[in-house]
């Protein structure tokens, strides 16, 4: 065979080095898409240390002279803040463990995420569309609604409300919707659908209503009508909830992107992906609800890490691995005798500690099954549940050291007040009292009391006035109901009269022809 012209030589070899670009090329990708992501730490992104890492429940106002104490404690929101840190380390001392059951409310089937408090009253949201408010004093349902056929959010209160998104509605399971109730008796306000189904569980604030969904549509409502103010497309899934820190929302999505966009007016500020901004695109998806804090925000990953980001600009801070999925969302304190510190359970049946500045585990703990919920902490006790074995532990914030252990549980396991924990079983929820209960304690008891009290009353109140209304309504139906018969009466002697006048006037040309 002649050997090749000098030309097609050189075109040949061309031919093969591009070849093995590509090949390179394609195997970098290859390598940047499918390894095992690794660990991040770029500690000197902008952090602020400060000692409260968001707006806490403050203590009640001192009473008046002569005057009943009434509870007025409020866990508005999933996640206690607008920041969703679950942070409430200034709870009261008393309440901590050992506790003593008190009252049992037991469901039919999933409860998956936790209730809200408001004054005298839990609100719950089941997974098979229930929204109901029970009296946290004695556990008694006080009104329920059906919303949807599946739900998987906790409610959101505010404005004498309750704000709820359901997974599928009733007439669709590919959709979802979204409802307003009065806190008080739960009569609906508004309602509306979604185009595609829902599970992240509502913000509300500055009369607006925030809230994710499949089609990566985030949406922001006027709380009081429902209409739509703006939307924003993310680029996938958002299945957390946003989170509220200086004017802005964060929230991941199933693109595995995080963003952030301006409350106001749904203007994106930033968004990155998991990789960072150095290739812009994503090794996992964030179910994971965010939580805001020290300048951060922090979120878990199905690619086994927690991020840390920048809130300013969305730098990557740091990024660190564990064993399995992270789909729970994480609780973020400045821990007494520790300092800021980052909360998170992982499907590898480890719930870590890590430093909030530079993502450094500090403690780990190894409950033997998947965690899958987020963690709460109360005082200087952190909460969490797993999914395996179907329980919840309490662990010493500062040493990871265990300090309570109840025989259920399953996803986020607790909200407080300050008379009371009130745990999320599969689908039973237990208040759990205090074994110590100082004067302090008895002052909330009988403050929930009241408040339980009042709220008799202004139902009674409420009813009375309701039950005026429909007299008055009554009496002025009956008063227009007369007048109408009155007035049709008149019409008729009128009309009676004109007959009989046109009868006198025929019979009186009768009688002149004649």
């Amino acid at each position: 065979m002649p050997s090749p012209k000098p030309r097609r030589r050189r075109g040949l070899l061309v031919a093969l080095a591009a070849v093995a670009l590509v090949l390179v090329a394609g195997g970098a990708a290859a390598f940047l898409l499918l390894r095992e992501p690794g660990d991040v730490s770029n500690p000197d992104v902008a952090f602020t240390a400060t000692t409260e890492t968001e707006t806490q429940p403050q203590p009640p106002p001192p009473p008046r002279p002569r005057a009943r104490p009434v509870d007025t404690f409020s866990w508005p929101t999933y996640g206690l803040s607008d920041a969703r840190t679950r942070d409430w380390t200034t709870a009261p001392d008393y309440l901590r463990p050992p506790f003593k059951r008190g009252w049992t409310y037991r469901g039919d089937v999933l409860i998956e995420f936790p209730p809200v408090i408001r004054g005298a009253n839990l609100y719950v949201f089941d997974d098979d569309g229930w929204l109901r408010s029970l009296n946290k004093v004695s556990g008694a349902i006080q009104w329920r609604q059906h919303v949807g056929r599946l739900a998987a959010a906790s409610p959101a209160i505010g404005d004498g409300n309750v704000y709820v998104v359901a997974l599928e509605r009733f007439d669709n399971a590919d959709a979802g919707r979204v409802a307003a109730f009065r806190e008080t008796d739960g009569k609906p306000l508004w309602s509306r659908d979604l185009p595609s189904r829902a599970e992240s569980s509502p913000l509300l604030r500055n009369g607006m209503l925030f809230f994710g969904s499949e089609n990566g549509t985030v949406f922001a409502l006027d709380a009081r009508s429902g209409r739509t103010r703006w939307t924003y497309q993310a680029s996938g899934a958002v299945k957390g909830a946003p989170a509220y820190a200086d004017g802005n929302l964060y929230f991941g999505d199933y693109g595995g992107k995080v963003h952030a966009v301006r409350a106001r007016d749904g203007k994106r500020v930033w968004e990155v992906g998991t990789s960072g901004t150095r290739f812009g695109f994503g090794s996992g998806q964030f179910y994971s609800t965010p939580a805001v804090a020290f300048g951060r925000v922090y979120i878990g990953n199905t690619d086994s890490r927690v991020y840390s980001f920048s809130a300013k600009d969305g730098t990557l801070a740091w990024a660190t691995g564990t064993g399995g999925y992270v789909y729970a969302a994480p609780a973020v304190a400045n821990v007494d005798g520790l300092g800021p510190t980052v909360y998170a359970g992982s499907y590898d049946g480890n719930f870590y500690a890590f430093d909030a500045r530079s993502g450094d585990v500090r403690w780990r703990f190894p409950s033997g099954n998947r965690i899958s919920g987020s963690p709460t902490i109360i005082g200087n006790v952190v909460y969490f549940s797993n999914l395996g074995a179907y329980d919840t532990h309490g662990l010493n914030a500062r040493t990871g050291k265990q300090i309570f252990r109840f025989p259920e549980g399953s996803y986020t396991p607790v909200v407080a007040d300050r008379r009371a924990l009130y745990l999320v079983g599969y689908n039973n929820i237990f208040e759990m009292l205090p074994t110590r209960r100082p004067r302090a304690w008895r002052r909330a008891q009988a403050a929930a009391v009241e408040a339980v009290r009042l709220d008799r009353v202004r139902a009674r109140r409420a009813a009375a006035r309701r039950a005026a209304a429909r007299r008055t309504a009554r009496r002025a139906s009956a008063r227009r109901t007369a007048r109408r018969a009155v007035r049709r009466a008149r019409r008729t002697a009128r009309r009676a009269v004109r007959r009989a006048r046109r009868a006198a006037r025929r019979a009186a040309r009768g009688s002149s022809g004649d």
